[in-house]
């Protein structure tokens, strides 16, 4: 096999598919998704896929072989944050469909689409504690958007038809199809609908124009406006809508987590991230406007600190969402709106006035000024100065995806997020091990783009075998390792809240990466000062394969500024600089 035979752009001609003929189940479901325009999958045989995998041999579809199942549902969570097409991941039955469950709830929390296939053991055993049967339509009915068990080859075809629309519309999510191994290989006439008809599910799209009318008042009666965007506005590609929207009417934007790339991070209204470790101007722009208004984001525990009746104390909350479980779930919302954000924005858009923000923004200005992100250099390399410099050589056009932990928050902090889709990170699940395998689904998508994969020492190890896919087919994405040789944000939270007692952080008789990367055939560096860490960071960029970078930076640096939990946003710790 070709080392870059998995980044050939475009796809083969793919030959015609007759409606009527007779095929098995492991071919139509095939067929379904040339169907559906999927061009990758990432998976992992076993017997109960062996069907499934019989055909496809020799098919069109590109399947990428991981070397565990979580790398590959999350390579297919990053390639779907990457395009925002559903990723489709296949596994087989048993221990291969359960090693998918942290996978497939790291992309229910943070709305992503994919369709998640996986095999079972024939029909006739179930229920018999077969070799390797599992109930994961079970055990995933609370992580899933929803899912399927396939009990006749002819509802396969109307089946995966189902899970495409139930991923992608809405708020996106992932949808399981369990297909059992009888299944697989029973043969029936070949038949897929052209549209779905779900009785029950009928997101609505388009917004109450009373509510659109109402936000549009509240604009203009407010003093100190502030929009809080979320991943929401990035799953509707609503991104050029935001920015007319908060240039029209001259309110600052405060994107969250999983926001950031929503509004671009070096626009003038941008303010940046809000919560735990968000900057000071966005923490206090919550805590003092007047109108807050939420657009595809959750309200969750990191930026409200679980002190709901303390958030935006001075603020009229209105809330933007596709989901209306999500308005009034977590804060006090006076206006809910609930619709499409692209199409909610589309129809505010002509109706908005400018708002009176001129002293606001100047305020806002001012504190931007005085307390920006900021550490203490003392000549050793500095994680979030290792972060600056990727954000400069990339010029912030990179795709960046993180592991979690401290590194997470120093890449949201120090990176200039200027475009959608361009951080692919864990937010809601905080998943380890999801920063390295997002990148090779990420790098699929764009092989024409820098994919850098930004991860910690511990959560690198998670995944680590996945660097045989990118020595495989050669795929040039650049791994970085913050390696502080233990578990940081634990670490921190253990100096600040249990009195030093490190209790079992130590990550000091880790491998050395750079010969286990070069064990797997993929060029190997590492930095321990900031010239060092020049050096090599050019030399990766300059390499047209994957390379893994390991920058050895200090053990006892913490992530500023920082708010505790139970704590309110006005009680900010700013670390070294305060």
């Amino acid at each position: 096999m070709s080392r870059d035979v998995a980044l050939v752009v475009g796809r083969p001609e793919v030959p015609p598919i007759e409606q009527g003929e007779v095929i098995t189940g492991s071919d139509a479901l095939l067929r379904c998704l040339l169907l559906e325009n999927v061009e990758y999958v990432f998976g992992y045989p076993g017997g109960a896929v062996l069907p499934i995998y019989d055909s496809l041999y020799g098919s069109h579809l590109k399947h990428i072989l991981t070397r565990h199942e979580q790398g590959a549902i999350h390579a297919a969570d990053g390639f779907a944050r990457a395009t925002g097409k559903p990723g489709v991941v296949i596994a087989t039955s048993g221990p291969g469909a359960t090693n998918l469950v942290t996978g497939i709830a790291t992309a229910y929390m943070d709305s992503i689409p994919l369709v998640v296939i996986t095999g079972n053991v024939p029909q006739s055993l179930i229920g018999t504690d077969a070799f390797q049967e599992a109930d994961i339509t079970g055990i995933t009915l609370p992580i899933t958007k929803h899912n399927f068990f396939v009990r006749d080859v002819t509802e396969l075809p109307r089946i995966v038809k189902e899970a495409f629309h139930i991923a992608t519309t809405g708020r996106p999510g992932p949808v399981l199809i369990d297909v059992p191994k009888d299944v697989n290989n029973a043969s029936a006439p070949f038949y897929y609908p052209e549209t779905v008809n779900l009785r029950g599910y009928n997101p609505t799209i388009k917004p109450n124009k009373m509510q659109v009318d109402r936000l549009i008042k509240a604009i203009s009666e407010a003093k100190k406006p502030v929009i809080m965007a979320g991943g929401g506005v990035i799953a509707a590609g609503a991104e050029k809508e935001l920015i007319a929207f908060a240039e029209k009417t001259q309110i600052p934007v405060i994107c969250t987590l999983m926001g950031l790339g929503s509004f671009p991070g070096t626009h003038p209204l941008a303010l940046g991230w809000p919560g735990m470790h968000g900057n000071f101007v966005s923490n206090q722009a919550i805590l003092n406007c007047d109108l807050l208004i939420g657009i595809g984001n959750r309200f969750d525990d990191r930026i409200t600190m679980g002190r709901t009746k303390e958030f935006a104390p001075n603020a009229k909350i209105i809330h933007i969402d596709v989901d209306p479980a999500e308005i009034g779930k977590n804060v006090e919302t006076m206006i809910p709106l609930v619709g499409d954000v692209k199409v909610v924005l589309e129809v505010a858009l002509p109706k908005a006035v400018q708002a009176e923000t001129s002293e606001w923004l100047q305020q806002l200005n001012e504190w931007k000024e005085a307390h920006p992100f900021s550490y203490k250099k003392n000549g050793n390399l500095k994680p979030q100065a290792v972060i600056e410099m990727i954000y400069e050589t990339t010029e912030g056009e990179a795709i960046v995806t993180t592991d979690v932990g401290q590194h997470q928050m120093w890449a949201a902090q120090y990176y200039k997020f200027r475009h959608p889709r361009s951080l692919i990170s864990s937010g809601g699940l905080g998943t380890m091990g999801f920063g390295f395998p997002s990148a090779i689904g990420a790098q699929f998508a764009h092989p024409e783009r820098t994919v850098v994969s930004i991860n910690g020492d511990g959560g690198f190890q998670m995944n680590i075998q996945e660097l045989a896919v990118v020595s495989q087919h050669n795929i040039p994405v650049k791994i970085v390792i913050i390696n502080n040789k233990c578990l940081g944000m634990v670490r921190q939270w253990q100096e600040l809240f249990y009195d030093n007692r490190y209790s079992h952080i130590d990550l000091s008789h880790s491998p050395d990466f750079v010969k286990v990367a070069e064990a797997y055939g993929v060029k190997g560096l590492r930095a321990e000062t900031e010239e060092q860490a020049r050096e090599v960071w050019q030399e990766a960029l300059n390499h047209k394969g994957p390379v893994v970078v390991e920058f050895v930076v200090e053990p006892e640096e913490n992530v500023y500024p920082m708010v505790a939990s139970g704590c309110t946003l006005d009680q900010m710790t700013m670390g070294d600089e305060e």
